[in-house]
């Protein structure tokens, strides 16, 4: 097996650009759905069913886009076609997600309307996020593969800032941010147009600059057999039969980790209204001045993440760098029930930025380093598991879990300081392979 050549900066840099777009839908996605559908009319308990969607739609997705892509060529490369499918397929239904209220329909149906619309995003956000991911293994050698996630990192943090802003920065500008009850504020309406658009521009760059290897460079370089690769049919079981241990051991880190942050974005909107606004009601102007608080949180968060990412490279131990991050996102979200001044939760979600930058950049770092070229897509979609199981499980357990805290949406977020505890704890049992 030949070694992969260093890429420049920019090669690294263009290989992960488009996902400065993709993430700003999912920046918006993440920081208003809560407060979309609680506008719609949804309960506070039942507010972590909507959040099963998304996982539930990545799990079925991307191990599909995995492994298709390991047996696709086309002129255009084999990632990049399903990359450019999904961004053209969720520009489309970012316009109409957020209208889900402004059609007239009976809250019955504009809730199935929104269900409909976030279920066919999470489809395409997954189809067009997981090829980023694939590109850097396919492409990327050893020695600079933490730096090309971290340059991922980077990015996906920059475009969740983004993303995270657009609606206090509409308000700002004069767009309504309050509308008549169970329809969406143009703030956030407008905030999804404009993503959509920077979305499609960002992927096109990507799709114009970046060249795949061809098959028989790539089979070189990864050390396979080109005839028997288009040959073989993946078999999911036989690949988890054969997955390297370290797939099973950041996998647990992974559950962990992602458990807590599927807490903070089904609960922090109702978690800032009570402790800093001292509000419950959805329709009234404080809780959409908090949603909108929200989105600035999570912005200092990607923030956060941006300069935690570049310290990450200079780190000596991957597992050091990891579990320090996991416990520094651990007692951010457990000092947010402590805090109830606004801008003093901008030590909270810094700390939480810190999380986010690991699990973005060490997870898939370690698992590509320890997985041949042969399977690498379906490795990865299957490893894309490690995030939505732990998603869906919390969002089945989060309304019981809400009536054993007495209710408390802050003591949700003290919930996901406890299972990035455990997250960290869990990153002793990995052990890497080259």
């Amino acid at each position: 097996m030949n070694s992969k050549p260093n890429l420049s900066f920019w090669q690294i840099w263009n290989l992960s650009f488009g996902f400065f777009g993709v993430q700003i839908a999912y920046a918006l996605q993440s920081a208003n759905i809560s407060r979309i559908f609680a506008t719609l009319g949804a309960d506070p308990h039942e507010l972590s069913y909507f959040w099963i969607l998304p996982p539930l739609m990545g799990i079925i997705v991307q191990p599909i886009v995995g492994s298709l892509s390991d047996r696709t060529w086309t002129r255009f490369g084999r990632r990049i076609p399903y990359l450019l499918g999904g961004a053209l397929a969720a520009v489309v239904v970012m316009c109409l997600l957020p209208n889900a209220g402004s059609f007239g329909m009976t809250v019955g149906a504009a809730m199935i309307f929104g269900l409909t619309a976030l279920m066919l995003l999470d489809t395409s956000i997954n189809m067009a996020m997981q090829p980023f991911k694939m590109l850097v293994g396919d492409m990327v050698n050893e020695k600079q593969k933490t730096f090309a996630y971290s340059i991922q990192s980077f990015l996906v943090n920059a475009g969740s800032v983004l993303g995270f802003l657009f609606p206090i920065v509409f308000t700002w500008l004069g767009i309504r941010n309050i509308a008549e009850p169970g329809v969406v504020p143009d703030s956030v309406i407008y905030s999804f147009y404009v993503g959509a658009g920077i979305l499609i521009l960002c992927v096109l760059y990507t799709v114009r600059k970046v060249k795949e290897m061809p098959p028989a460079e790539y089979a070189r370089f990864h050390g396979i057999d080109e005839q028997q690769v288009k040959a073989a049919k993946t078999n999911i079981v036989h690949l988890l039969r054969k997955a390297p241990k370290v797939f099973w051991t950041v996998g647990l880190v992974q559950f962990f980790s992602w458990v807590a942050f599927m807490y903070m974005w089904t609960y922090t909107n109702g978690a800032i209204a009570d402790n800093v606004w001292g509000v419950s009601d959805s329709g009234s102007a404080e809780y959409q001045q908090a949603g909108n608080w929200v989105g600035v949180l999570f912005a200092v968060q990607g923030l956060a993440s941006v300069l935690w990412a570049l310290l990450i490279p200079l780190f000596r131990s991957k597992k050091m760098a990891y579990s320090l991050s996991l416990l520094l996102g651990a007692a951010g979200f457990v000092s947010t029930y402590f805090v109830h001044d606004a801008y003093g939760l901008f030590v909270s979600y810094s700390l939480i930025g810190c999380a986010w930058a690991a699990m973005l950049a060490l997870p898939f770092t370690i698992l590509t380093n320890a997985l041949s070229g042969e399977n690498m897509g379906a490795y990865l979609g299957l490893f894309n598991g490690t995030i939505c199981i732990p998603q869906i499980v919390a969002a089945l357990a989060g309304g019981a879990i809400l009536l054993l805290l007495g209710n408390s949406q802050p003591m949700m977020l003290v919930a996901a300081g406890c299972s990035l505890v455990l997250a960290a704890i869990c990153v002793i049992f990995i052990k890497e392979k080259e």
